[in-house]
């Protein structure tokens, strides 16, 4: 059985690389120059604009919740580099930039997943608009770090690179939603570590995504 340790509220077993299938590809992409990708994609948040907009909810926040909801459905994205070992976490929290609209600057917010989409952005809401730093200290691993930017209907986004290869914690990002046919559209992006993700979990969360909005 492999070894569960529990780091802080989330609990991860290391995996033994000697017999994960995935070894090979993951020294490969480790080794690489550059070892993230991005992809974006465009979602249809017709259902759930509307739901948020009947309920009074930030779209922002319920967005957010919906990201890393199906996020922690894909097993690829769970992935860490932790010690030089290498872990799969039960569970991922969620970390966001919030603006302050009186300087203009964001602060990066963090906060623990829960399931309840209203608790969620109650939280949420709560702990953004309480904390009075823009930076509260370095991330840790189990967070999916999401970064709206509603000003823009964008259709490709890259990001700084810290240079630390080993830095595998996913990117979410989203744009300015627009009408179209009838639907409101909206540009999706997801920056992975490639030894953990392939094209094919990108598809998979993709589809969980669009899944859980048509359920609105």
């Amino acid at each position: 059985m492999p070894e569960v340790i529990s780091d802080m509220a989330n609990q991860y077993k290391i995996i033994d690389e000697f017999k994960w299938e995935r070894a090979m590809h993951c020294m490969v992409f480790r080794n690489s120059v550059e070892p993230a990708f991005c992809v974006t994609f465009e979602v249809d948040v017709t259902g759930f604009k509307n739901m948020v907009k009947e309920k009074g909810l930030s779209f922002t926040l319920a967005f957010v919740h919906a990201v890393c909801k199906c996020a922690n459905e894909v097993e690829a994205l769970r992935y860490r580099f932790l010690d030089d070992k290498i872990v799969l976490y039960d569970r991922i929290d969620t970390a966001f930039t919030y603006l302050n609209k009186d300087t203009g600057l964001f602060k990066v917010v963090n906060v623990p997943f829960v399931e309840d989409l209203e608790e969620y952005v109650r939280i949420a809401s709560k702990t953004a608009k309480e904390q009075k730093e823009y930076f509260t200290g370095p991330l840790g691993n189990d967070v999916f770090q999401c970064s709206p930017m509603p000003w823009v209907t964008y259709t490709h986004i890259s990001h700084t690179n810290s240079g630390k290869k080993d830095n595998a914690t996913p990117l979410f990002d989203w744009g300015k939603y627009y009408e179209k046919d009838g639907k409101v559209l909206m540009p999706v992006s997801i920056q992975a570590h490639h030894s953990f993700v392939d094209g094919l979990h990108i598809g998979q969360f993709a589809d969980a995504l669009q899944n859980y909005l048509n359920s609105f």
